[in-house]
């Protein structure tokens, strides 16, 4: 376990548990890529490849958030791999008509996307195209949270 400098009790109980969870992403992702490599199935072996790239950008994300406690708790001034919440600060008014844009955008798809999925149904026990579309679905879910934080954070620094 590393020790971090000037951390308070709170920033070293932080940085353990995000490098311990680090540390068993990483055996997760040689074990993914190992299933991925060896398997005769080609429908599993790209599922597989699927998660895959979730889990190793799960495992960029932990090594940046452990960077990032580690940055503050040294008080170095060095720049975090993850900013503060200032840069809503700065350039608020397009943030804002940008992100109530691209939620739209979002929305739209979303829509678009499940008629595609239920335009697949019918093909559903024979490939993984409805899955995918299902996936992509997830993945606008995902970006729809990010953008309403940022509008929500945006608006907080109206003042």
């Amino acid at each position: 376990m590393t020790r971090i400098p000037n951390a308070s009790v709170v920033e070293q109980e932080l940085y353990d548990h995000v490098t311990a969870h680090g540390a068993n992403e990483g055996e997760v992702l040689d074990a993914y890529a190992r299933l991925a490599e060896r398997t005769d199935s080609p429908a599993f072996a790209f599922l597989a490849r699927l998660i895959l790239d979730d889990e190793r950008r799960h495992h960029q994300m932990l090594d940046a958030l452990a960077e990032s406690i580690r940055a503050t708790a040294e008080l170095t001034g060095r720049p975090s791999p993850i900013p503060g919440l200032a840069l809503f600060e700065a350039d608020r008014d397009r943030i804002l008509a940008e992100t109530e844009r691209f939620l739209a955008l979002e929305k739209e798809d979303d829509k678009q996307l499940d008629r595609l999925a239920k335009d697949l149904k019918d093909v559903r026990d024979t490939t993984l195209w409805e899955l995918v579309v299902r996936l992509m679905q997830d993945d606008n879910a995902k970006h729809q949270r990010i953008l309403e934080f940022i509008r929500a954070r945006a608006r907080d620094s109206i003042g």
